[in-house]
Formats: structure tokens, sequence, C-alpha cells
């Protein structure tokens, strides 16, 4: 640990050390956290599971830093919440507290007095509540239905004052908390792009349906195709690649650029199915853009085509590496 003259003697490899050192405090906390949870945990997820309103989070301090955050992740992953913080609620804010809602309260000590009228006022309209802190004999603990014990760990701060090993623990026990319930409920992927429909999470989410080109946009030509025709289609609906289906529109081949090289003797006289690649590489139609990316990158392919639902032999659609990157995905 680093105690004296820290500007005129700190080197770089002092820095890294001392970064690493709180580093591996705050793992150490977070075992400590690990071994703590038991039964109660599971009785604090159902009852946020019954909560018929919001989840309302709240802490004074640094502490209401991490109430914020763990707020905010439960309302990102289905589960209304919001953050209320305990003084502005002695001062008007109570009346966003209502009846339905669960009240969650996070107080290292579990001594913090702010939190009282809020925990005052839920108790009155009959709201749950689910402590957080390190003492079981504080305010905070005696007032809450359920207790999640926390560790008392040694912060990272030199003087053990500034909150740093026992913020992290709170704000790991709000992302178990939050994604336990998130599992409880079966929030899958569709129910979180419709909470994320923006941003990189939005981009992530996204369905490669959303992109691809369809119906007269697609290059499609038939087995018996002269190559002229082929590499015409190719050319004027710049994909870069062409499609071949049967009669009955199944997808039974596709022809590249690279298939082009590779087979330049029969472009003069061939067909489509001469020149073809049987068995080509496809993605499925709800498959996401980011994985059909990985794959297309995989396999060294520009182009790959989308296809049907119910009939996987049936082309929907058709991508290019292109589009991805218009959609900010590369």
């Amino acid at each position: 640990m680093i105690t004296h003259d820290i500007r005129s003697n700190a080197t770089t490899q002092v820095l890294l050390e001392r970064g690493r050192e709180v580093i591996r405090a705050e793992i150490d906390a977070l075992i400590q956290l690990e071994a703590f949870l038991d039964e109660n945990f599971s009785a604090a997820i159902h009852m946020l599971d019954a909560t018929r309103g919001r989840i309302v989070v709240t802490g004074m301090g640094k502490s209401g830093h991490m109430a914020r955050k763990i707020a905010a992740t439960f309302a990102a992953t289905g589960s209304p919440a919001i953050f209320i913080h305990p003084a502005e609620a002695a001062h008007g804010d109570l009346g966003m507290v209502q009846e339905g809602d669960t009240l969650i309260v996070l107080s290292n000590s579990g001594s913090t007095p702010e939190l009282t009228p809020l925990m005052q006022h839920c108790r009155s309209l009959r709201i749950r509540i689910i402590g957080v802190a390190s003492r079981l004999d504080s305010p905070v603990m005696q007032a809450a239905d359920i207790k999640l014990l926390i560790p008392q760990v040694r912060e990272a701060c030199p003087s053990n004052i500034a909150p740093t090993s026992s913020t992290a623990i709170m704000l790991a026990l709000g992302d178990a908390l939050a994604m336990a319930l998130m599992d409880l409920r079966c929030v899958e992927r569709d129910s979180l792009k419709q909470l994320h429909p923006g941003g990189a999470i939005g981009l992530r989410l996204m369905a490669v349906s959303e992109m691809m080109h369809s119906g007269m946009s697609m290059p499609l030509v038939r087995p018996e195709t002269p190559m002229r025709d082929v590499i015409m289609t190719m050319t004027s609906m710049g994909f870069g690649a062409a499609g071949v289906v049967a009669e009955d529109g199944r997808l039974v081949g596709v022809i590249t650029d690279g298939d082009l090289r590779r087979h330049v003797g029969d472009l003069g006289d061939g067909h489509a199915a001469d020149v073809m690649t049987r068995n080509p590489k496809t993605v499925p139609i709800d498959m996401l853009a980011e994985d059909a990316l990985m794959i297309m990158n995989d396999c060294k392919i520009t182009t790959v085509f989308v296809m049907e639902d119910q009939r996987p032999d049936f082309p929907a659609g058709i991508v290019h590496i292109h589009d991805f990157v218009r959609y900010g995905l590369s």
C-alpha cells in the first residue's frame, strides 16, 4: 500500500501495483459476498416477482449512487423500478411511493438516519422492505421484511473510509437480484430489444430480418439460366452474388464472384447449375445480426441468404457485409 509521498516517489510500477491492490481488495469482498448469499436471497427474488407496483430503490451517499444504478438495471431488464433520494423523500417525494411497491434499502452501516422517514412511510402503507446492510441489529435490518446481510469488508481506501469495496458488493448484489429476477420472469431477447431500441445494445439485439433485402431485391436465377444472364443479374443487383432456386423456390446453390473466377471456362456457354456452389452457407431469419456477421466473418463471405422460418430451404432475403456497416455493426 502506498502510504508516503506518492507524488515524488511513485513510479509506473508502484502505481500499477496500487491499482491491482485495490482490485484484489474488491475481488476479495465479492468472494465474501458470494458466501453470504442464502435463502433470504431467494426470498427477496420471490418478493420482487410478486411486486405489482414498482421496485423502489433508495440509499444515501455512495450507497445512493449504487441504488440509482440498481434501479436502472431492474428497469432495463423488464422490472419497473425507480430511485428515490431519501432526503428528498422527506421533503415531498414520499408521494412517489404507492401501495403495491417494494422498497429496497441500501446502507452499509444500516444506521443512516435519512432513511428513517421513507421506511416509516412504507411501513404505514404496508409496503414490503428488503434491507441490505452489514449489521443485522441496525435500524434498516430491523425494519426490513427480508434481510440481505452483506459482509463487513475493509475498504480499499488506506484509511478504510472512502466507500470502495462496500459499494462494489452492493452493486454486485443488485446485479444478482436483477439477473435472477429476469430469469424467473423469463425475460428474453425480444423483450430486452423493446427496452433498448437505440444505441449499441439495440444494434446487438437487431435481428438479421430487420436489415435484409427481400422480394424483388433478391438476385435469384434458375439452374438453367445462361451464365451471361447470371452475370447481368449479379452486376445489376449489386450484391456480387446470385442465388440459384429450383422451380419450387428452394435455394439449391449460390454463385459468387469467386465462383466466376474458378469457372471462367464455363462462362461462355455454361448455365447457373454448372458454376454454382451447392449447399451454400445460410442463416435463419430470426438470427441476431451480430451472430450473422460473425458467421460471415468466420466463413470469409460478403453475402449470405436469409432463410424462411417455416420453410428453411426457401430464401426470405439476402444481406451484404455493407448492410452491417450501414447499421453500425462491424
